[in-house]
């Protein structure tokens, strides 16, 4: 594995920072819906507090540097959906954060349980996410593994409810 170019780094700082920009322009109300680590959360809240000047810019880059801890990929799809009206899929969204998280903690229960409400999802496949997820987490590296996870059971939730649409 090759290591990330200082270019590459930069480029990935400088989006989560944009990221952390759309959520200064949010309501609080919308903010309220995302399910934001409680450090992002007051950090864009105090940075809408923050006119102009240097203290805004270092606010939104210390919200950049938060992000990066933290998996960007749910965040900034509940944007999308707010951005685009559609708050339905900011619930399902926190709906497969919540499983996520559940199976990553040693929730076996609910691993059986997704298998029975989602038939087309693999056993194997996500019992082998949810192992490289906890060791991810227990060494402390990116959460590239989790991010992985949550796009499988963001695959397997929406196959599943439109198969159900389509029973109706």
């Amino acid at each position: 594995m090759e290591p990330t170019s200082k270019t590459r780094k930069k480029k990935e700082a400088h989006s989560l920072q944009e990221i952390g920009e759309r959520l200064m322009e949010l309501s609080d109300d919308q903010l309220r819906i995302i399910d934001l680590p409680a450090e992002i959360y007051e950090a864009v809240a105090f940075a809408k507090t923050i006119k102009k000047g240097g203290g805004l810019r270092r606010q939104k880059q210390y919200i950049g540097t938060l992000m990066r801890k933290c998996d960007p990929d749910p965040i900034q799809e509940a944007l999308q959906n707010i951005e685009q009206g559609n708050y339905n899929n900011t619930a399902a969204f926190k709906e497969i954060e919540y499983w996520r998280d559940e199976l990553v903690a040693g929730n076996k229960r609910l691993m059986d349980d997704l298998l029975k409400k989602c038939p087309d999802a693999e056993r194997q496949q996500l019992a082998q996410l949810i192992r490289t997820a906890i060791k991810e987490r227990e060494n402390n590296r990116p959460p590239k593994a989790s991010r992985a996870l949550f796009q499988y059971l963001k695959e397997i939730r929406f196959e599943q409810s439109e198969e159900t649409d389509k029973s109706h």
